[in-house]
């Protein structure tokens, strides 16, 4: 039979509570358990003294006979100094996954042409700001020029109706 320590889910919906305890690997979750040696309360505050119970001499005697601890039990019994945890490290913790790097590449490059488009409109409004003028103006000419026939032909038709 495999022994482990872990943790047992107790309490309310939203409002959980744990109990440390020896069971049988097989056994659920929240089922059946050999001995209750702690609890934990994560609600509390990190600093609070109540947030974590351990029985350390219970604690000390099953890995004597060769329980096995979960992660998160295990961090319990190092935190209390009744076995040691080794420190690992995960280097990829932060690094975003595959899509969300696609993702910043397109907008990087969607930055980046967009900034090349103000830099060529830029250069070229500096190129050209006195040729530019009377292009302007010719259009506001013709614009009004087009303008006076068609009035005076909206006018010939309402005459002829």
């Amino acid at each position: 039979m495999a022994v482990s320590i872990r943790l047992s889910r107790g309490g309310a919906k939203k409002r959980p509570y744990y109990r440390i305890v020896v069971a049988d690997s097989r056994a659920s979750r929240d089922g059946k358990y050999l001995e209750q040696i702690g609890t934990y309360n994560p609600l509390l505050p990190k600093d609070s003294g109540e947030r974590v119970k351990l029985n350390e001499d219970r604690a000390r005697y099953w890995l004597g006979v060769g329980a096995q601890a979960t992660d998160r039990v295990a961090r319990f019994l190092d935190a209390a100094g009744v076995k040691e945890r080794a420190a690992r490290n995960n280097p990829k913790k932060a690094e975003p996954g595959e899509k969300a790097k696609e993702r910043a590449e397109e907008k990087a490059t969607k930055a980046e042409e967009a900034k090349k488009a103000a830099e060529e409109e830029a250069a070229a409004a500096a190129a050209a700001p006195a040729e530019e003028a009377p292009a302007e103006e010719a259009p506001a000419e013709e614009a009004a020029a087009n303008d006076t026939p068609a009035s005076e032909e909206a006018g010939e038709e309402k005459a002829e109706g």
